[in-house]
């Protein structure tokens, strides 16, 4: 019995200093990979920003037309958000987009965390609404960016928000995944987004994949059942966690939010 205690602790210690590692897959750009997509989307620009701490923050920025909105842009935890330029400039050619690389991701300097994504995504915001001149801002989170988008939710006002493969709460994703371990103690990201939900009166268009075995489709419920604003659930049947935009209503759904939610 002590053996297995002992085993089971140390287990559970493993998990806990690893946790970051768990969580964040960085997916980096060498110069000469970033120069490269410069070269294939060349009305790309690329954005720099300094955070309070001196990081430097990269966002790539795809320029809609005069007066239109700017999509803010979180993406998934190994995700190079470059792939999202070909669809940013030919699906919604009504807004611009802002793709923003989380620290430690694209061209980004520094290590991600929770607190360092939710503070860089309100600099974000305020770059699209200052430097950018925005006059309406959407915040769209995949998967794990659901956390920064729904944080930008809470702190700054939006005209919609667009979540995929969202959750309710990290913890209780963990729970899921690592039944025998005390995840609601041991986790330091924990990203409680049915918590922040009730206060958040922007529109919502929440996707969910169905047959997603990574984050199931009850948490993205969860998260859509606490939110307070106008909201539209879109489940897309037969696609997996990274198999979302395959599926045709996957760009229907968003289109179509974009342009009723618009003010």
């Amino acid at each position: 019995m002590l053996a297995a205690a002992t085993v089971a602790a140390c287990l559970a210690l493993a998990v806990f200093l690893a946790q970051d590692r768990l969580i964040f897959f960085p997916q980096p750009l060498s110069d000469a990979q970033r120069e490269a997509i410069q070269v294939r989307f060349p009305a790309a620009e690329q954005r720099f920003l300094e955070a309070p701490d001196g990081t430097r923050l990269h966002a790539w920025y795809v320029k809609g037309p005069a007066g239109g909105p700017i999509v803010l842009y979180f993406g998934g935890n190994a995700e190079d958000v470059s792939r999202m330029l070909a669809d940013a400039s030919a699906r919604t050619p009504g807004s611009g987009w802002l793709l923003t690389s989380y620290r430690g991701y694209g061209a980004s300097a520094g290590s991600p965390s929770e607190r360092a994504l939710s503070a860089d995504a309100l600099l974000w915001y305020d770059h699209a609404a200052g430097e950018l001149g925005a006059k309406a801002i959407y915040v769209f989170g995949r998967s794990l960016g659901s956390g920064p988008a729904v944080h930008v939710a809470s702190r700054r006002p939006v005209a919609g928000v667009v979540l995929v493969t969202p959750f309710d709460s990290l913890v209780e994703v963990g729970k899921r995944h690592y039944p025998w371990l005390p995840v609601a103690w041991m986790l330091r990201h924990r990203f409680d987004l049915a918590k922040v939900a009730p206060a958040i009166k922007s529109p919502l268009l929440c996707i969910a994949a169905m047959q997603d075995d990574v984050i199931p489709a009850a948490h993205a419920r969860r998260l859509y059942d606490a939110w307070v604003g106008p909201k539209r659930w879109l489940a897309l049947e037969g696609a997996g966690h990274n198999s979302t935009d395959g599926v045709p209503a996957f760009w229907q759904g968003i289109v179509a939010f974009l342009q009723e939610s618009r003010f």
